[in-house]
């Protein structure tokens, strides 16, 4: 009897395998974050030497932060906790916008590779932000007032 079960499990392993689209890779604001941190991989190789374990690290860590959480989040069970991840996608997001401006103002970023970066960067914010409200049922209610 065990018998036809094992050549069914045979069967299903030697069928070719046919990659599909992970379920995180659905959302745009994953997608643009995904662009966004391989830009920053890009331009950070041409920064200063003496940048490799500073400025060039954290912005590497904040820019492939955003995509990380978002991927972490997809794979939670309930809005509630996807919506924790994106918050958190969401500060690491601000924070590689800070290390944007710093670059530019050290001189390590300018011109259209800067100009390029920052359009990507704004349109991944954008995307990330609308996606948190959307899971989080916070969509069309502004920002919070402060007290």
């Amino acid at each position: 009897m065990m018998f036809p079960a094992r050549i069914r499990i045979l069967r299903f392993v030697r069928r070719p395998y046919i990659p599909s689209m992970a379920p995180y890779e659905r959302f745009e604001a994953w997608q643009y974050a995904h662009r966004v941190t391989l830009a920053v991989y890009r331009v950070t190789k041409t920064w200063p030497i003496e940048e490799r374990y500073a400025l060039s690290a954290q912005v590497r860590r904040c820019a492939y932060s955003v995509p990380f959480n978002i991927v972490e989040g997809a794979a939670k069970r309930g809005r509630k906790e996807f919506a924790r991840y994106l918050d958190i996608s969401l500060g690491s997001h601000a924070e590689l916008g800070y290390g944007i401006r710093l670059a530019e103002d050290l001189g390590y970023l300018s011109g259209e590779t800067l100009e390029e970066l920052k359009a990507l960067h704004a349109s991944a914010g954008r995307l990330t932000r609308r996606l948190y409200e959307a899971v989080s049922g916070r969509a069309g209610k502004g920002k919070e007032s402060a007290p």
